[in-house]
C-alpha cells in the first residue's frame, strides 16, 4: 500500500529532480479518486487524500444532507446525519472514511503510472522552456542525420532535434553527419509528436546575427541596422546608421581590409553582401541601395512611392542583377518601386550638381556624389 516508503520516494524526487512533492500530491489525489470510484463501482461521491506528514492515505465518501433522500449513494437524511453528528444541517456534506484495504493494489499501480507520466511531463516542459529561450537567436548545432532533403541537427544541452528543410538551407550548403553548423532558430512549437525546433540559414536575421558577432559596434548600439533584405544564396543588402560623430557605420561593419564582413561572407559560402549608409533623402537612399551599380539620373515621386532610375547602358545588367535580384532587393530595402532604364547618350543631361528629392523632381547625380558613396 502507499506507505512511508512511498512518501520517502516523493521526497527523494524533490531532492534529485527538484520536483516538489506538492506537484505530485494534487495529481495523485485526482487520479486515485478516479481509480477508487471506478473500482468501487459506486455512484457515491468520494475523495482520496494523501497526508505526507503522516505518511498515509485516506479515502472519504461524502453525501449531502437533505429533507427527502432520493439517491442513497449521494444523499443522507437529516435524521441519519444527526446520528453521526448533531450539528449537521440541510445542505451540509457528511464525510465518512472508507476502508483502503481493497484499494491497495490499484492505488499502488495508479500511483506508479501517475508519477512516471508526471515526471515525463515536467521534464518535457523543462526542455521546452530551455529551448524556447533560444527562439530568434543564433546557435551552433551538430548535423545528426540527413533524411532526403531534410537535415536533422543535434542541439547541445537538450534531447531535441533541430530541423533544416530544403527552403532553410543555402544552395551552396553541403552537410554530412558530424558537421558543426550555425543556424537561426526561426520557430519553436509543440505538436502531437513533441517539440519541433525549426532552424534556418536563409532568414535575413541569420545574416544580422552573424554580423553582430563580428561587429561590436552593432551590439553596443553605436551602429544600428535600419533595414536588411535578402535573397539567400545571392545577395543581402543592409542599411546602417550611427549617431556617433566621426564613426563610419559602413566601415565599422566591413572591418579592416574587409575582415569583419568577409567572416560573414565565408559562413554564407560567398553570398554577396552590400552594406550602405541609410539616408532620409529617398534619392540618396535608393542610389545607395542599388549598389554596386552606378546611377546617372533618378526621378523620385515620394507621393506615389516610385523611383525612375537611369544607369549607364553598360551597367544596366549590374543594376538589375541576376534574375532582377539587385533592383528587387533595393526596392524592398527602400520601400520604393524602382524602374531602371539605360541612359540615352546626351551630354546636356549631365550638368546639375545638386541632389534633390521632391515629387516628380529630376535628380542628376554628379561624380562627387558617387565618390562620397564609395568613401
Amino acid at each position: 500500500m502507499i506507505n512511508k516508503d512511498f512518501f520517502e520516494a516523493l521526497r527523494d524526487l524533490e531532492a534529485e529532480k527538484g520536483i516538489k512533492q506538492d506537484v505530485f500530491i494534487s495529481t495523485l489525489e485526482q487520479a486515485l479518486t478516479a481509480a477508487y470510484k471506478k473500482n468501487s463501482g459506486q455512484a457515491r461521491n468520494a475523495q482520496v487524500k494523501l497526508i505526507p506528514e503522516k505518511n498515509t492515505i485516506k479515502i472519504y465518501s461524502y453525501r449531502t444532507v437533505v429533507d427527502k433522500v432520493e439517491d442513497e449513494e449521494k444523499e443522507i437524511s437529516l435524521e441519519d446525519a444527526h446520528q453521526i453528528k448533531h450539528s449537521y444541517k440541510i445542505g451540509d456534506l457528511v464525510m465518512q472514511e472508507e476502508s483502503t484495504k481493497e484499494f491497495n493494489r490499484i492505488a499502488v499501480q495508479t500511483a506508479k503510472q501517475v508519477i512516471t507520466q508526471k515526471i515525463k511531463e515536467i521534464e518535457k516542459q523543462s526542455v521546452y522552456k530551455d529551448i524556447a529561450e533560444k527562439e530568434g537567436k543564433l546557435i551552433v548545432a551538430n548535423v545528426k542525420r540527413i533524411d532526403g532533403e531534410n537535415v536533422y541537427l543535434e542541439i547541445g544541452g537538450t534531447t531535441l532535434e533541430g530541423l533544416l528543410t530544403k527552403r532553410d538551407v543555402l544552395p551552396t550548403d553541403h552537410f554530412k553527419p558530424g558537421d558543426k553548423v550555425k543556424v537561426y532558430v526561426r520557430h519553436i512549437h509543440n505538436d502531437f509528436k513533441g517539440t519541433v525546433v525549426q532552424v534556418t540559414r536563409t532568414h535575413a536575421n541569420f545574416v544580422r546575427l552573424l554580423l553582430e558577432m563580428e561587429v561590436p559596434e552593432l551590439t553596443n548600439g553605436e551602429v544600428n541596422i535600419i533595414g536588411i533584405v535578402r535573397e539567400a544564396g545571392l545577395r543581402t543588402k543592409i542599411a546602417v546608421s550611427t549617431t556617433v560623430p566621426n564613426l563610419d557605420p559602413v566601415g565599422a561593419c566591413i572591418g579592416n581590409r574587409g575582415s569583419r564582413i568577409n567572416s560573414v561572407i565565408n559562413e554564407l559560402n560567398g553570398e554577396k553582401i552590400d552594406i550602405i549608409n541609410y539616408s532620409d533623402n529617398p534619392a540618396e537612399y535608393i542610389v545607395s541601395a542599388l549598389s554596386p551599380a552606378e546611377v546617372s539620373e533618378i526621378t523620385v515621386d515620394t507621393a506615389a512611392g516610385v523611383a525612375n532610375v537611369i544607369v549607364p547602358e553598360n551597367k544596366l545588367s549590374l543594376a538589375i542583377g541576376k534574375g532582377g535580384h539587385n533592383v528587387r532587393l533595393a526596392a524592398k530595402l527602400t520601400g520604393y518601386k524602382i524602374d531602371v532604364k539605360p541612359a540615352v547618350v546626351d551630354s546636356s543631361t549631365h550638368k546639375a550638381n545638386d541632389i534633390v528629392s521632391t515629387n516628380s523632381a529630376n535628380i542628376i547625380l554628379d561624380d562627387d556624389f558617387f565618390d562620397d558613396i564609395d568613401e
